[in-house]
């Protein structure tokens, strides 16, 4: 298998190429992964705070914004700088340290999952061998700050709020993490690249997502209500809950949690294309389609044009998925809790587990078409 070099590793190496030392190297290195992230997750949080105002316009049969820049482009724009500009208010008894914690630890975790994600073959920004692993272990501290912004609000519509984002977040984080499970066995391996590599070569036709359907749509299913999506936005109902844990918060901490959503579904709609849709591989594999147009597969331009691919491929496929979470916004209704957490517990948890042990049991069984 062709195995993806990470940014890191070629960066120093440039450095180390032009005579500076491999120490001074690796201090360049360590602001530029933070800059990196940051930059990459802000403009995904733009884009698709832009298009969920113009996909669901769509939906309802409206236009949606229009007048801030060309078909309202500039409208997230505009969105930021009000919340960076409305006055920051802590409540007189709540928990100030809390208080001000509380986003903190809901948008942190979201932010440094993104080192693991693979944008293309050679860009990840680190390929850390249980990156997996990493990322799983991240998201189960989101509810830690949920929690403790609902009870440092002081507020009973901010606790409920917190009690239900924790309790869902457990919930729906086991299931999550047994489907991520089936796809390691079947890869071998808890690195990204590993997942994508394992998908290559056979076009469409080797995406994780015909081997493991059932996983697939756990998973989906679970990403969302980690997200606080519809209709699994129980924790800040605002028909019951006036906005749940975010009721006391307001500007730019309330903008750290609409951050954090955003940032959190792109995460889950890159990772779900990486683990289950081939990630950056193309429905026709690459090298297959050079040999039918006759093109030499050493060639420099085609290198390039398959990077470009690469990166187009992960993002489409990640559209899609975004795509589809705004349009169930809009079509199915709010779920109760006591059926959120039914789904979760009673359904979600023994299918997925079921699921774990049939890949177990196919991969011993056919070691060839289960990644034996």
């Amino acid at each position: 298998m062709n195995q993806g070099i990470d940014l890191q590793s070629r960066f120093i190496q440039s450095l180390s190429d032009l005579g500076i030392p491999a120490g001074a190297a690796k201090a360049i290195w360590m602001p530029l992964p933070l800059f990196l992230m940051i930059t990459v997750a802000t403009v995904g949080v733009l884009v698709v705070v832009w298009l969920e105002r113009k996909i669901s316009a769509a939906a309802q049969q409206r236009i949606g914004p229009e007048y801030a820049g060309p078909l309202g482009v500039l409208q997230p724009v505009a969105d930021g700088i009000k919340l960076v500009f409305k006055e920051d208010v802590i409540p007189a008894k709540s928990d100030s340290l809390l208080f001000t914690l509380g986003p903190i630890l809901v948008v942190l975790p979201v932010f440094i999952s993104y080192l693991i994600v693979p944008f293309g073959q050679n860009l990840v920004i680190t390929n850390v061998g249980t990156g997996i692993f990493l990322w799983i272990a991240l998201s189960s501290i989101q509810p830690i700050g949920l929690l403790m912004s609902g009870y440092a609000s002081n507020n009973k519509y901010s606790l409920l709020g917190g009690l239900r984002a924790a309790a869902q977040s457990i919930s729906y984080e086991i299931p999550l993490a047994l489907a991520v499970l089936a796809v390691v066995m079947m890869s071998n391996s808890l690195s990204t690249i590993d997942i994508v590599d394992q998908q290559s070569g056979y076009g469409i036709l080797g995406w994780n997502v015909w081997r493991q359907p059932v996983g697939f749509l756990i998973f989906w299913i679970s990403a969302l209500a980690e997200c606080e999506r519809l209709p699994f936005d129980l924790p800040e109902a605002e028909e019951e809950l006036v906005a749940g844990y975010q009721t006391e918060y307001a500007g730019m901490k309330f903008g750290l949690f609409y951050v954090g959503s955003y940032v959190n579904l792109v995460l889950s709609a890159l990772l779900v294309a990486v683990l289950y849709l081939g990630g950056w591989e193309f429905p026709i594999p690459l090298d297959k389609l050079a040999g039918w147009l006759g093109v030499s597969e050493t060639s420099s331009w085609l290198q390039v044009i398959t990077a470009s691919l690469g990166i187009t491929m992960t993002l489409l496929k990640a559209y899609f998925l975004i795509f589809t979470a705004i349009l169930l916004r809009w079509t199915l209704p709010r779920v109760r809790i006591d059926q959120l957490l039914n789904l979760g517990w009673k359904f979600l948890l023994p299918v997925a587990l079921v699921n774990l042990l049939l890949t177990a049991a196919l991969k011993l069984a056919f070691p060839i078409a289960f990644g034996g």
